[in-house]
């Protein structure tokens, strides 16, 4: 990082009234907490950090009245926000930060369809959102991605737009993308059973029934990285791909603060397991990505580690950001292409002689 690239951080805020008892920087990046304190200068309220090793930075503050009272808001001094998880954060895009240049892409006309596939296991229907180029014929075999979160990822990550240009733009097979709603959320993805069979034995076959399919790879973010990994192992034959983001790959060296959790016993169980050796001997390919300054870098370094030694052909990409939509989305390219193209690969034939003879 050059040298003006490490510039300080300053973050400022205006109280003349003086309504305000306290401000604090709410962030993801583990910057010491002693750090994060507002100090009061003139006509309002000043913060100098070092910037983060990170290309953007997404934050909140914290605003302390005298009676006690906090609120959580964006910074009302900086008009960039971005859609996440737990709503709208402030961002910070600092020198050397760009965005894919797919956004601003040709797109191809795409189609989309709904189903709602009723699951007594659970209780409730998962639902999904076919994705396909326009004009597609039903019966034609093409790749299907299969995401968690599906909706999500398509409203603050851009999915299917990342498909629509690189399709267009010939980086992408042709494929369709099957985005699955995230229903009943933490206990469907935290490494849960039920929903494992439900996805391979009623959601897979009635996609399959509705389109033909020549190869499948499961994706999923956090929880539902963690559930694309669950399901693999206990269906080897779900998935031939995974494309695991900000994996939640509990173990309790490096996740005690998630103890809170409800499901964190189940999913440190299911973690350890893998670790101790329960991987199905299919093994396919993996690509992980994981923000450098995330809580869960070190548990997908882990898993890299694990999955690498027991050979699967797997990469952990780790990206200048956090646990947020906008890093998932910045990684679609290269990782997700790369991961599309070498699993769609047409296969090789053997040359033809001449005269026409094989």
């Amino acid at each position: 990082m050059a040298a003006a690239d490490r510039a300080p951080v300053t973050l400022m805020l205006a109280d003349p009234e003086r309504k305000l008892a306290g401000v604090r920087l709410s962030q993801d990046l583990r910057i010491p907490t002693d750090l994060l304190d507002f100090h009061r200068n003139g006509q309002g309220w000043e913060l100098v950090i070092d910037r983060p090793p990170v290309t953007r930075m997404e934050y909140l503050l914290e605003l302390r009245r005298p009676d006690g009272s906090t609120d959580v808001v964006t910074d009302p001094g900086n008009p960039v926000r971005v859609a996440g998880a737990f709503g709208l954060k402030s961002v910070l895009e600092f020198p050397g930060y760009s965005r894919p240049a797919w956004l601003a892409a040709a797109q191809v006309r795409s189609d989309r369809r709904a189903i709602d596939v009723p699951v007594r296991a659970l209780g409730a229907a998962i639902s999904a959102r076919i994705w396909v180029p326009a004009g597609t014929p039903d019966d034609e075999p093409l790749p299907l991605l299969v995401a968690h979160d599906g909706p999500e990822y398509d409203c603050m990550a851009s999915l299917t737009r990342y498909l629509a240009a690189g399709v267009a733009g010939r980086g992408l097979p042709r494929l369709r993308a099957a985005l699955l709603g995230p229903g009943a959320r933490d206990r469907w993805y935290s490494a849960n059973p039920s929903y494992a069979r439900a996805l391979r034995r009623e959601v897979i076959p009635a996609l399959a029934d509705l389109v033909a399919t020549s190869t499948r790879i499961g994706m999923g973010a956090s929880l539902g990285a963690l559930a694309m990994l669950h399901a693999h192992c206990r269906y080897p034959d779900a998935f031939d791909a995974l494309f695991l983001q900000s994996g939640s790959y509990f173990t309790a060296p490096f996740d005690g603060h998630e103890q809170r959790f409800r499901y964190y016993k189940r999913i440190v169980a299911f973690v350890a397991g893998v670790h101790a050796g329960a991987l199905p001997d299919r093994a396919v390919p993996v690509a992980l990505t994981c923000g450098e300054l995330e809580a869960n870098i070190d548990n997908n370094r882990l898993m890299a580690r694990t999955l690498d030694a027991h050979g699967y052909p797997a990469a952990l990409h780790e990206v200048p950001d956090a646990h947020n939509y906008t890093a998932w989305r910045d990684a679609f390219d290269p990782y997700l292409t790369r991961l599309i193209r070498t699993l769609c690969r047409p296969a090789r034939t053997t040359p033809r002689d001449p005269s026409g003879q094989p």
